[in-house]
């Protein structure tokens, strides 16, 4: 399922990154890498504030879309 569809609060795994080759680096450098836990912290304004590898990123709905995880 796509990191969108992860209640705040909830830590999913992530599986694949989808989406064009810059994109997947782009978020690879955020932390965003398969195996890695993300935390949804909250949902603003259609933005995912998300905690990964101590830090906390905001990540667009249409990104996050692209990011492919299990609960």
């Amino acid at each position: 399922m796509p990191l969108t569809m992860v209640k705040a609060g909830e830590t999913a795994t992530i599986r694949k990154i989808g989406g064009k080759e810059d994109t997947r680096r782009f978020l690879e450098a955020l932390g965003f890498v398969a195996g890695g836990a993300v935390t949804v912290v909250s949902e603003i304004s259609g933005s995912l504030i998300v905690a990964i590898k101590d830090s906390r990123v905001a990540v667009g709905k249409e990104m996050a879309g692209k990011i492919l995880v299990t609960g």
